[in-house]
């Protein structure tokens, strides 16, 4: 399965969300995503094992406990197609951001400094 079909479903990137914040029992996943998706447990499993099946995830056994922890392999070569595209998209950022600041500039100006200001009663144009 391609990375972006595995990340391309809500409930799994959700799963990796959690998993992001640190290691997590399959029992806690299960709690977090029942809710809020509406799924079974073994539904959830199913989930988890897709994610564990193409390397995005790991887990370990712990007496009658699985922990499951996100694995940074897939999600590297995720960021590094994504690079590609980033370098359009920042320029276009800072583009933004130069803007931004020129209009925080033009605000802070007081109004009789800039041109186009009307004239005040008595003053010539």
């Amino acid at each position: 399965m391609h990375a972006f079909d595995v990340l391309g479903d809500p409930v799994r990137r959700r799963i990796l969300e959690l998993l992001a914040e640190g290691e997590q029992t399959s029992g806690a996943v299960t709690d977090v995503v029942r809710v809020e998706f509406a799924l079974s447990q073994p539904a959830v499993s199913q989930h988890l094992r897709v994610l564990r099946e193409n390397g995005f995830a790991s887990v370990r056994a712990e007496g009658a406990r699985r922990f499951y922890a996100v694995e940074a392999g897939p999600l590297r070569e995720v960021d590094a197609w994504l690079d590609r595209f980033r370098r359009s998209w920042d320029q276009r950022l800072d583009a933004l951001e130069t803007e931004l600041a020129r209009g925080r500039r033009a605000a802070r100006r007081p109004a009789d400094a800039g041109p186009g200001r009307p004239p005040r009663p008595g003053e010539e144009a």
